[in-house]
């Protein structure tokens, strides 16, 4: 067996494993890439901005995307490739990358690991909800899909972060390459293309020494709010919705997850 059929295998075993994790976004090795160099970015899952990298599999993947000012077109990649994006000849301006995932499903056995879940992501509606659809409190089961768009500068960074049609996102209403960040970075929270009133955004800031500050913030009810930046740290947010799912069958999922995540840099000085 080839040794990339050996990676493309790992990843398939390791992929459910993604429900166990916390966070998926897109990471760039370089948020800033000079025009004319390639440009390379990683799938990743884990907790705390810190996680394994995953190779691209198209079965696990439902759509996968760059955009540069109007043009979106398909990244080019291969089964296996990891990085997953890796572009060499990517348009000047500010290059969007979207990945979303294909639904996956876990199954909560405890209920204190959903009750802990839905307090971490501001769900208590979410709780009451369940207990009046009078489902079980434990062996039911949850999809989840997840939403990634990472922004990175090529050449002069031009450009501006967009709606792209996701079920659920987090728009930069600034460039955080080429507009000042002193005030913080504006962010809008989509769900289903409208505004999430009161979204949970939760944003790791990295730093040099890849420490990592963990901060939580309430959108107003367009969705929007301002997130403080500091130069030279690395930025991944994060904002989950959950919607109920009515279930055909037995054992059917009964809740889907929506996992949004946006990923950028602010450079330093």
């Amino acid at each position: 067996m080839s040794i990339r059929s050996v990676l493309i295998a790992t990843a398939v075993c390791i992929l459910p494993a993604w429900a166990q994790a916390h966070e998926f976004w897109i990471g760039a090795e370089d948020y800033s890439v000079a025009s004319g160099q390639p440009v390379t970015a990683r799938f990743h899952v884990g907790e705390d901005f810190s996680g394994s990298s995953f190779s691209y599999i198209p079965n696990r993947t439902a759509r996968f995307d760059m955009i540069v000012g109007d043009t979106v077109v398909p990244v080019p990649a291969r089964i296996g490739d990891n990085p997953a994006f890796s572009v060499p000849d990517v348009p000047e301006g500010l290059l969007t990358i979207v990945h979303e995932t294909t639904d996956s499903t876990l199954t909560y056995r405890e209920w204190a690991k959903f009750e802990k879940f839905a307090h971490h992501k501001a769900f208590t509606d979410v709780l009451r909800a369940h207990a009046e659809r009078g489902l079980p409190r434990e062996g039911f089961r949850e999809d989840y899909r997840r939403f990634a768009k990472a922004l990175i500068a090529v050449g002069d960074g031009i450009g501006e972060d967009r709606a792209v049609g996701l079920r659920t996102e987090i728009v930069a209403q600034a460039n955080p390459y080429t507009d000042d960040m002193a005030g913080g970075m504006p962010v809008q929270v989509l769900l289903e293309g409208a505004p999430k009133p009161g979204a949970q955004i939760e944003v790791f800031e990295k730093y040099p020494d890849d420490s990592v500050k963990v901060t939580l913030h309430t959108a107003d009810d367009q969705g929007r709010t301002v997130i403080p930046m500091k130069a030279g740290c690395e930025y991944l947010l994060d904002s989950v919705a959950m919607v109920p799912i009515e279930p055909e069958e037995d054992g059917d999922a009964v809740w889907l997850s929506l996992w949004a995540s946006l990923t950028f840099a602010v450079p330093q000085g």
